[in-house]
């Protein structure tokens, strides 16, 4: 654990979920390639969609409607059918064929394995404070059984503008009804978790398991604290880390 700044009472805390619960790299991996492999079954060869042109459609989906990047099941959904309108689909089918696309990803995407060191921490920090969950993604926390910990989870897309806007962070501040100052934001990206939370007003620890190096060039996103084990919480909400 490394303090940067001292930190007051901490009275609740928000989590990040992606990669910083779980690792979310495979299954992100994995719920891609079950698209690419649903396309191949339903397209002939020469018309599936490579993965570098994959990645430029929504690039240039995204620059044409901004608000594709702050929800990205309707941004997966929207490539998908104009995918599938370039090979000269019809819209209605185009449209259908990408719902059914959008949630065969969803199925894999659910498929996260949670630590178990995840839920012990979890369920003593719930029993202590009010836990919030602030994801960027597409997850279900019903599904991954992580959603009775949080008093409120909060969703880029549903909720809100994507972090590091302020959205999702003033929804959790307003649930909570603490003062920002009272309440640590838990992520492991520098700019969306930590930028945004210290933005806000909020407490930002850096969840760092990758033995990443903080240097001088993160300016404003320098966190307030940085753990590399989520055990590393307990002991600021007054528990004991064992």
């Amino acid at each position: 654990m490394q303090f940067y700044r001292q930190l007051g009472q901490i009275n609740a805390l928000t989590f990040d979920l992606d990669d910083t619960l779980y690792d979310n790299h495979p299954v992100i991996v994995r719920a891609e390639q079950a698209m690419f492999d649903w396309l191949a079954q339903l397209l002939p060869a020469s018309m599936v969609i490579s993965r570098d042109n994959w990645q430029h459609l929504k690039q240039q989906l995204a620059a044409v409607d901004s608000s594709l990047i702050h929800d990205v099941s309707a941004w997966r959904y929207e490539a998908l059918k104009i995918n599938f309108m370039q090979l000269g689909w019809r819209l209605k089918d185009a449209e259908l064929a990408a719902r059914q696309g959008l949630a065969l990803v969803l199925v894999e995407r659910n498929k996260v394995d949670v630590p178990a060191e995840t839920h012990r921490v979890l369920a003593l920090l719930s029993a202590k404070v009010p836990l919030v969950g602030i994801t960027n993604g597409n997850v279900d926390p019903q599904q991954i059984g992580l959603a009775h910990y949080f008093s409120a989870i909060y969703q880029a897309g549903r909720d809100g503008l994507a972090k590091p806007k302020a959205d999702l962070f003033t929804c959790a501040i307003d649930h909570l009804n603490i003062p920002a100052e009272q309440i640590l934001h838990v992520g492991d990206h520098l700019h969306t978790d930590v930028f945004g939370a210290k933005q806000q007003g909020l407490h930002a620890c850096w969840y760092n398991d990758q033995q990443r190096v903080l240097t001088s060039t993160t300016g404003n996103c320098l966190p307030d604290i940085e753990i590399s084990a989520l055990a590393e919480l307990l002991p600021l909400v007054g528990l004991t880390a064992e």
